[in-house]
């Protein structure tokens, strides 16, 4: 790996790019498929995330940050476009599968700045446009999740960088669990970077916790079913069809289930959430070794969410908050802020326009986020009024002050839910039926929303899109063409 590597970012350092020593570096860590509960520091008393915790002591917690939804069940790949191109779910193209030139990404928006750019890790999208984002990378990881039967965490087929965009003959079977192998790969690149005149973007991408979850690596804390406290809002099985129970993610554990499976369930997922906790650890190790803490952005955050038996289910198809609800932190060494969090609402691909402005570089003008930097300023406690959700033909959401309002159409039966967030963020007591004047109200402003955000259905009509069937593969990937 070393010798591909270092020939990578040595023609990286020919690109012509010019100095560029008075912009941070940026340090981007993104974990996949973990709760925002799964983190210690943010109350949960099952796991062990020293390393996660460590960064929010020390940089700035948005505690009420959303993914905006997805169109299949695969919330990686819209949600991971979206981070990448600062736009929502219903203005990025083929759900995400791919992410056209016309769509400038966040690190291609900080190579042409002057940035070396580099990831390892996931990448769910296509190679073109990895590769318009990096001049850099190793062990790559194309696709949305390492299979059960092989090739899995403990031996993943990685790819080395291709310089041309191809990746035909650059894969490879990794040694070591995955996230050990990123970690090492953003290790090296930190040290030969750190070197270099002009400053980087680093995005280490992991793919845990997400399943497999059958082979845990040898490090990390490893935890026993017995010990685990299950979560408060658990539930054997779903109340009601809601149009997802079906799909692979629910079926890892077939409903319904009973609290001592959860426990083993949940204690695996603790293990991978420690052992990415510990790679991540070695991260910033590195990063302190090269004397460029100090001058390095760092974000941490996840692509989404997971049910871990909340709410009856075991996937993120739907629109909980442990499933659209996600981590996510800025360290700006250069910020005052310590340890302070902020419940302001956002979306996760706020970080695009938020990262230019804190490194004071244009925003591009196909990004329709929205800077944070106010809120790490301190100048303003809110920049949105709402956060509007959206799951497949099935499920639409919308989150305002303190109420969360859903509804879903599954082949024409709709069903309704009304969740005081503050007095109950577990979702647990639905008060559509008691309180029917705000649940319509609600209705009424989801409505608007999704008409400006030019959603391909239309929640007030009775099947809302077409005969009402589930949306298809091929139907979706063809919905949204920008180019």
């Amino acid at each position: 790996m070393k010798t591909l590597l270092s020939a990578s970012l040595a023609l990286t350092a020919l690109s012509g790019c010019q100095p560029e020593t008075e912009k941070p570096n940026i340090l981007f860590l993104l974990v996949d498929d973990m709760q925002s509960d799964a983190i210690a520091a943010l109350g949960n008393k099952n796991v062990y995330t020293p390393n996660i915790d460590g960064l929010i002591a020390e940089g700035v917690t948005f505690t009420r940050t959303y993914t905006n939804g997805a169109l299949c069940g695969a919330l990686s790949m819209p949600s991971r476009a979206m981070l990448m191109t600062g736009r929502g779910v219903f203005e990025v193209q083929s759900d995400g599968m791919k992410i056209p030139e016309c769509m400038v990404t966040l690190p291609e928006q900080l190579r042409a700045n002057g940035y070396q750019t580099f990831a390892t890790g996931k990448w769910h999208s296509d190679h073109a446009s990895f590769n318009r984002s990096f001049a850099a990378g190793e062990n790559i990881f194309f696709g949305g999740m390492h299979p059960y039967e092989k090739n899995g965490h403990c031996s993943p087929r990685l790819h080395h960088y291709d310089r041309t965009g191809q990746y035909k003959e650059t894969s490879f079977i990794g040694e070591e669990f995955s996230s050990k192998m990123f970690a090492d790969a953003a290790i090296e690149f930190l040290s030969t970077a750190a070197k270099a005149q002009n400053p980087f973007m680093a995005f280490v991408s992991f793919t845990s916790p997400h399943d497999p979850r059958n082979q845990l690596p040898d490090y990390g804390k490893k935890y026993k079913a017995k010990d685990i406290i299950l979560p408060t809002n658990f539930l054997p099985q779903h109340p009601f069809d809601n149009g997802e129970l079906a799909i692979r993610d629910e079926q890892i554990l077939p409903p319904p289930r009973t609290g001592e499976q959860l426990q083993e369930e949940l204690a695996l997922y603790y293990g991978m959430v420690s052992e990415v906790d510990e790679q991540i650890g070695r991260v910033l190790n590195a990063l302190n070794a090269t004397g460029e803490r100090e001058h390095t952005v760092i974000v941490f955050a996840s692509d989404n969410g997971l049910a871990m038996g909340q709410n009856g289910l075991l996937g993120k198809q739907s629109l909980y908050e442990h499933s659209v609800g996600v981590p996510m932190l800025i360290i700006d060494p250069r910020s005052k802020k310590h340890g302070f969090k902020t419940d302001a609402l956002c979306y996760l691909y706020d970080l695009y326009p938020t990262l230019c402005d804190i490194v004071g570089i244009e925003i591009p003008a196909s990004v329709t986020g929205v800077s944070l930097k106010p809120l790490l300023e301190g100048t303003t406690d809110k920049l949105r009024d709402d956060i509007f959700l959206a799951y497949s033909n099935q499920q639409r959401a919308l989150v305002k002050d303190d109420y969360k309002y859903i509804i879903y159409n599954v082949e024409g039966k709709i069903t309704e839910q009304l969740f005081n967030l503050k007095k109950d963020p577990k979702e647990m007591a639905n008060l559509a039926d008691a309180m029917p004047q705000k649940a319509a109200a609600y209705k009424e402003m989801l409505i608007q929303r999704l008409k400006e955000q030019q959603d391909f259905c239309n929640i007030d009509t009775p099947l809302w899109w077409k005969d009402g069937h589930k949306i298809t593969w091929d139907e979706l990937i063809n919905l949204y063409i920008f180019e």
